[in-house]
């Protein structure tokens, strides 16, 4: 089984979901290091990966999705033109994937773009099951390029996550399970400053999504009047179709990123255990350490 995480979505949710007087002995903080490699060891226990790949954005608004909507993502720029991000999980990062490094996981990313299209593309050339860690509904998406995907999703929390499958979205949101990319392009993403279809909510992409598979053929409903498509929802892709024609393109994940998957697996062989217990000792990590070194089997 291969294993892709979300890095960004779980140290974020681990450092909102871990209280901030979690501290380092030089008073640095920890939680979301600590939250993050806790959250991982969970699942690795629970799912026994064999190969496991920590994905990270290269880019998080890459320029060829600005390009077609300069919007994207622009309601996260802060005055200086970056990432708004809390004062205190900045620099908790790099220290981090030092962790990582030093138990011989697989960080990987690829240049100009973001780590959902990391994922993808790893996640369609695996030959075994797939399970994609996160908290980002986006990557729901890729569950209709193969039964083997399934996404652990968070918004639960790592013991109670969901794992989503087909029938999970046809249940959920009542479409078929592999129009979540439609469905999504269609109602938006106000998080990723993605409006969606003007005057369409999320029970209207659902009724579009049941009948049609692409965003094309949804066009083609409205400009020949297609008894299939509501009038009212005619008329709303019609004074929209700008962005709607450019919408499947920006929320659909790419897969085809040439990406080294060859070292998923050892990360046994590469791990620094001594490097790696005296960096969390430095760091105040405590027994994580000791149980992530367990889960991943590191000797």
């Amino acid at each position: 089984m291969r294993l892709l995480v979300d890095s960004a979505s779980l140290w974020y949710r681990a450092f909102y979901g871990m209280p901030d007087s979690l501290q380092g002995p030089e008073g640095q903080p920890i939680n979301a290091i600590k939250g993050f490699f806790e959250g991982l060891s969970t699942i690795v226990a629970r799912y026994r990966p064999n190969e496991i790949a920590i994905c990270l954005d290269a880019d998080w608004r890459p320029g060829w999705r600005v390009e077609l909507f300069p919007a994207y993502k622009a309601n996260r720029i802060d005055e200086e033109g970056q990432e708004e991000e809390p004062d205190l999980l900045t620099p908790q990062i790099e220290p981090l994937l030092h962790v990582a490094r030093l138990a011989g996981l697989s960080i990987i990313e690829a240049e100009a773009q973001e780590a959902d299209d990391v994922i993808a593309s790893l996640a369609v050339k695996a030959d075994s099951e797939v399970r994609v860690m996160t908290g980002d509904r986006d990557l729901f998406q890729l569950i209709r390029h193969s039964e083997l995907i399934r996404i652990i999703y968070l918004a639960k929390g790592i013991q109670n996550h969901d794992l989503v499958d087909g029938l999970y979205i046809e249940n959920r949101y009542g479409i078929p399970g592999n129009r979540y990319h439609l469905f999504a392009a269609i109602r938006g993403d106000v998080s990723d400053g993605l409006p969606g279809i003007k005057g369409i909510g999320e029970k209207g992409a659902a009724e579009i999504a049941r009948i049609f598979d692409s965003m094309e053929d949804v066009l083609s409903a409205a400009e020949s009047s297609d008894p299939r498509l509501r009038a009212l929802h005619q008329k709303k892709v019609l004074a929209d179709r700008e962005y709607a024609r450019i919408a499947e393109q920006i929320v659909t994940c790419r897969t085809d990123l040439d990406l080294d998957d060859g070292q998923l697996h050892s990360w046994r062989e590469r791990a620094d255990l001594i490097s790696l217990r005296k960096y969390c000792k430095e760091l105040g990590l405590g027994n994580t350490v000791e149980r992530l070194v367990a889960t991943l089997d590191i000797k």
